[in-house]
């Protein structure tokens, strides 16, 4: 069962500690000091101090100093020690801050309402606990940044970059890359804010975004980041190929190219590259399956590739500049020749024995003769060897600046060269020249270049490796987006630099006797690059046949795609089969287009919406503001992020609109497949029958299920009381509603009337116009609502139940603390508050209590510093942690910096505890100054003793409320007996206090007493209590007032003078002061914990918060029963004594706050 207590510290009652002294002074046999008066008395004088509890009425100890119960001692290691007492009921529920932070730090072990948590609802977690878990050891540079350089760089820059130069130019080519560039830094610091917004495991992009928008959006971009990442594979495969069969060994080629021309040649190449294709796919596929660590181990061997390849390109330019190498082109006209047929440039040769024709010759005639019959085109034009690589100072940067399109077939040539042919003509021994194998555009330059700027995931997909994920994310992928773009676009203007244009436009290099084209630029041989170059992308096409798989196997194992569930099995080892064999048939598909120009751009739709979706992601949560969303990463804006997803949609559109679209249909497809139902279509009143059915759709979605922890926001119930001319009493409590929905969400407004609706309607309608007119005041967007009922607790309740509409109910109820509590003629609203707490308590609803609310600030004010305190007593949820960060939100506490203080116990480890907590903290993003408050001192002093038996007989006289008199007479010389009996037998010599019933003071008098005086008054009745069995009275001192009887305690005279006890300095004081503890061992002990519990945490908060501008507390629970309730309240004023600004807060039995993303 659970009680309630109230505890006032009287206008002569001396601080805790001063009487500590004296008792520890008697036990030693020396006589007390003098009490302090003058201020310090005074400062002690008038403070109430409040504390919530929930506990049974049953003692525990068998003695007020010494637990020698067993079952105590079990009970104490669950509260840890009497200081903890007042939270000892709730502790199976919310447990101690000290007793989880280590859990919480490791972010494992979570207690029952943080379920929603992903690991949690992994099934498969137990066998993984099994195993130790090593701890993550990567950092900045080899955890994020060489992996993103690896990833990025790849097939395209080696194979195609010089060819996207001569096409578009250097000018257009930069407008690409730029554009390309731009991109993908915009998704980077969405991405980064997203990554830093709590811990993401492994599955990068598709956990991110399934987390941020959702499993319909998650699932459909998740699916389409599966497709990117296994075509991506595709491409490096088709790439692999590329370089071996055209660079390394032609001669490998299974359907021989040599006497083909046209069409026919193009179908061999490309079958060439299905079959090899396959083959390579085949072995990589099994060396994935066979043992993926060695893949891993690889990963540095193909970077170093990677990098040594791009410093060759790089010493090359920097080595024409100095000393241009020689790679002659051979033009016939202006027209390129292909110069695998022929050895010399030129049409004849001067020897000894004459001119001589040569193999250029033989090629254009019917005879090696002088007289033979040639081509037209080669007899009017003369054969010219020109420089492929002039030099970086040669100047020929002017002629590449501007784009060159070619249609499918045409002739590679020179611009800026004459040469004699008939338009008429047909072009003959086409397969001499050069040709251009595919139509170019500037469209399709885009999509084939794009995927070169892809794999910044790749530093989020490996955060469970990550030392510190939440750094080296941002700096990682930024720092490797701006090197790999820096590359891009030097690349873009070096090549045109250094480059004859005829030789950038060559894809295949067959005019610089098939040689790659970077590779013609490389020092100090075109094989480092062509090596390399190889290396790179075998390893760029293990690594997504790696990745693939688990990614696929992430969204099966989620379940959001029943037909996908079976692609969640996976080997002992955790390998996931069969996502591996269903990733090497997608491949399969890639590799039959055989073309890496046709291949680019299908995965560039895939990543491209991916992209957009990330950034999407960041610009809604921006934009919402969840409370959730505290990204450690600063440096975003809603606006960069919509920039970002506006680029994603027009290149998108500009690769390949009708990719684009299939793109958008497979996302659709899938979206509509997971969500299963759409809104019902309503097409009434134009726009409002779209707002009414989006409203109602959303609403029913609503109903689904309670939200996950990360969109938890307060939804408010506001409670406010209204006078006779129904104006609101608190109008600071909508001030402190609007400063709290910095979350935004649902905020409701309510006031409960007396009486009927049928003949209070008109105050109804008062009312709510009331309430209306204070939230615009106020600027509190929701709603209101008046109840009407025959009292104001039913009303409330009624208030409590039905508010709200479906899924969009208040979670959280926020009242004031009831003012004057303590007066007889207020008793009516103390209890309706208890029964309140109660009420929210079973309708898992969380509870915000202000005290004082009249010193909460206005929303026109502001703080320009100092700080909330949050004291983290017990675990309910993390709201305590959530509320601080609403409130700096806002305007009114933005200067305010976030304190967080907790309690250890005498067998925690403080400076664990310290660091567990800076830990969680740095996880939920949340700055704070923590410090952690030791309360090892669990003796229970007298004061406590004292003041926990005023509380006691105060309760006795509460009683008397709903006597009759006789009732009430008999009950009050009951307790006068007692009480004269109790004195009799510890102190006989003493003179007994008789308990008097006095008539009411007048009004005036009333409203000068303090509120703190431990007096009730009620139905012009004020039964006093009766001094301490240690303070003697003379019938004299008998007489005064009962405020001044009140007063007095065993340390002190009738005028409240201080005195010693009698007899303290002499054994027979001693044994006086003994013959006291049986009076206190009548008391409930469980009283005695909590009032003990509530002045030590009362004492540690005033030490190190009396300067905050807001302190924030756990509230306890209520009793179970109804007969300690006025105690409950008692212990709320003395947990509460001196602090200006207190928000009490209550959890709802959930969680409210999560480290994750």
């Amino acid at each position: 069962m659970s009680q309630r207590f109230t505890v006032c510290k009287s206008a002569g009652a001396r601080r805790p500690s001063d009487i500590q002294g004296e008792v520890n002074q008697l036990f030693e046999g020396d006589e007390p000091p003098t009490s302090r008066g003058g201020a310090e008395g005074e400062d002690a004088a008038g403070t109430e101090v409040v504390v919530v509890l929930k506990g049974d009425s049953i003692p525990k100890e068998s003695s007020p100093f010494i637990n020698s119960s067993d079952a105590a001692a079990e009970k104490s290691q669950q509260y840890d020690g009497k200081n903890m007492a007042l939270f000892e009921e709730e502790m199976d529920t919310s447990p101690m801050v000290s007793s989880l932070l280590s859990s919480l730090a490791n972010y494992s072990n979570l207690p029952q309402g943080s379920k929603e948590h992903e690991e949690a609802e992994n099934n498969e977690a137990e066998s993984s606990r099994k195993k130790p878990v090593k701890a993550p050891q990567l950092g900045t540079l080899m955890g994020v940044y060489m992996p993103c350089i690896q990833n990025i760089f790849g097939v395209i820059l080696f194979l195609r970059m010089t060819w996207l130069v001569g096409i578009g130019g250097v000018v257009g080519t930069f407008i690409i890359v730029f554009m390309c560039c731009t991109t993908t830094m915009l998704t980077a610091i969405s991405m980064s804010a997203i990554a830093t917004n709590g811990v993401v495991p492994a599955g990068g992009a598709y956990y991110m975004i399934s987390r941020s928008l959702g499993p319909e959006f998650g699932g459909a971009v998740g699916i389409c980041f599966y497709l990117g990442t296994t075509y991506a594979g595709a491409m490096y495969i088709l790439g692999a190929i590329e370089l071996l069969l055209i660079y390394i060994v032609p001669q490998a080629a299974i359907f021989p190219l040599e006497g083909l021309e046209g069409a026919e040649a193009e179908a061999a190449l490309l079958n060439n590259m299905r079959v090899y294709g396959t083959i390579l796919l085949t072995s990589m596929a099994t060396v994935v399956f066979v043992g993926v660590k060695y893949v891993n181990k690889l990963a540095l061997v193909f970077l170093a590739c990677v990098i040594l390849s791009i410093l060759a390109v790089y010493a090359g330019v920097i080595k024409t500049g100095i000393d241009a190498p020689d790679f002659p082109v051979c033009l016939l006209g202006n027209r390129t020749l292909v110069s695998k047929n022929f050895d010399v440039c030129a049409k004849t040769v001067e020897t000894a024995n004459g001119t001589v024709t040569t193999q250029l010759w033989r090629m254009f005639c019917d005879s090696p003769l002088l007289n033979a019959t040639c081509d037209r085109y080669f007899t009017s034009n003369n054969v010219t060897k020109i420089q492929g690589i002039p030099g970086i100072t040669s100047g020929i940067l002017a002629e590449n600046m501007f784009p060159i399109y070619y249609e499918k077939g045409d002739l590679i040539a020179r611009n800026n060269m004459d040469s004699v042919e008939d338009p008429d003509d047909p072009l003959t021994n086409a397969n001499r020249y050069v040709l251009a194998d595919i139509a170019s555009f500037f469209t399709l330059l885009v999509g084939i270049y794009f995927p070169s700027v892809t794999g910044i995931m790749a530093g989020s997909n490996r955060s469970g490796d990550l030392k510190d994920a939440q750094k080296s994310i941002p700096i990682g992928t930024i720092a490797a987006i701006t090197t790999t773009s820096f590359v891009y676009m030097s690349s873009v203007i070096l090549f045109g630099a250094c480059i004859e244009g005829v030789v950038l436009r060559d894809k295949f290099g067959e005019g610089v006797h098939g040689n790659l084209v970077i590779g013609t630029l490389a020092w100090p041989s075109p094989w480092v690059i062509v090596i390399g170059s190889f290396f790179s992308t075998c390893g760029a096409g293990l690594q997504s046949l790696t990745g693939a798989p688990r990614l696929m196997q992430a969204i099966a194992k989620d379940g959001i795609v029943p037909a996908l569930r079976i692609f969640g099995h996976a080997k002992a080892n955790g390998e996931p089969t069969w996502s591996l064999l269903l990733t090497a048939c997608i491949c399969e598909s890639g590799i039959l287009i055989a073309s890496l120009d046709a291949v680019a751009p299908i995965l560039s739709m895939f990543f491209l919406m991916c992209y957009m979706f990330v950034n999407l992601a960041c610009a809604l949560q921006t934009l919402l503001r969840t409370p959730n969303w505290r990204p450690r990463f600063k440096f975003y804006h809603w606006a960069l992020s919509f920039l970002g997803m506006s680029l994603c949609l027009t290149l998108m559109f500009i690769c390949s609109w009708y990719y684009a679209i299939v793109a958008m249909v497979i996302a659709g497809s899938i979206y509509k497949y997971i969500e299963f139902a759409g809104a019902e279509k309503e097409w009434g009143d134009g726009i409002r029958g779209l707002s009414l059915s989006a409203a109602r759709y959303a609403l029913m979605r609503l109903e689904e299920g309670p939200p996950h922890t990360k969109n938890w926001r307060p939804q408010l119930l506001t409670l406010v009381s209204t006078d006779a001319e129904q104006n609101v009493e608190q109008p600071r409590l909508l001030s402190l509603t609007n400063q709290l929905k910095a979350g935004k969400g649902l905020t409701i407004v309510g006031t409960a009337l007396v009486g009927t609706f049928l003949e209070n309607h008109e105050q109804t309608q008062r009312a709510e116009q009331a309430l209306r007119k204070l939230m615009e005041t106020e600027k509190v967007k929701g709603f209101c609502q008046v109840t009407v009922s025959s009292n104001l607790r039913d009303a409330t309740s009624h208030l409590l139940q039905a508010s709200g509409l479906g899924g969009l109910k208040h979670n959280a109820v926020l009242v004031s603390w009831p003012r004057n509590w303590r007066q007889g003629d207020e008793h009516q609203a103390w209890r309706n508050f208890v029964e309140l707490v109660r009420e929210t308590t079973a309708a898992d609803l969380a509870m915000l209590v202000p005290k004082n609310i009249s010193a909460f600030p206005s929303n026109g004010e502001r703080f320009t510093e100092g700080h909330i305190d949050v004291w983290w007593i017990v675990h309910d949820g993390g709201m305590l942690m959530l509320l601080p960060f609403l409130l700096r939100q806002h305007k009114v506490w933005r200067k305010c910096k976030m304190r967080i203080f907790t309690v250890a116990q005498l067998d925690d480890n403080s400076i664990q505890m310290k660091k567990d907590l800076t830990t969680f903290l740095y996880h939920l993003r949340i700055e704070a100054m923590v410090e952690v408050v030791e309360m090892h001192d669990s003796d229970i002093s007298a004061y406590t003793y004292e003041k926990t038996l005023v509380m006691e007989q105060r309760s006795q006289m509460l009683k008397q409320i709903k006597m009759t008199k006789n009732e009430r007479e008999r009950e009050i010389q009951s307790i006068t007996d007692s009480s004269r009996g109790s004195i009799r037998r510890k102190n006989p010599a003493a003179v007994t206090t008789q308990l008097s019933v006095t008539e009411d003071p007048p009004e005036a008098s009333k409203e000068e007493k303090p509120e703190e005086e431990v007096q009730l008054i009620h139905d012009s009745t004020t039964p006093a209590s009766p001094a301490t069995p240690a303070t003697p009275l003379t019938p004299t001192e008998g007489a005064k007032s009962p405020g001044e009887q009140v007063q007095m305690t065993w340390t002190e005279k009738c005028d409240g003078e201080p005195a010693k006890p009698p007899g303290a300095a002499t054994p027979e004081g001693i044994k006086d002061f003994f013959n006291m503890k049986p009076e206190w061992e009548n008391l409930n002990q469980s009283n005695v914990r909590r009032m003990h519990t509530a002045l030590r945490l009362n004492e540690v908060i005033i030490k190190k918060s009396s300067e905050a501008k807001l302190v924030l507390l756990n509230m306890p629970g209520p009793p179970r029963n109804r007969t300690g309730d006025e105690n409950y309240m008692e212990f709320l004023e003395v947990l509460t004594d001196g602090l200006n600004r207190v928000l009490l807060v209550r959890g709802g039995g959930r969680e409210v706050i999560t480290i994750y993303s």
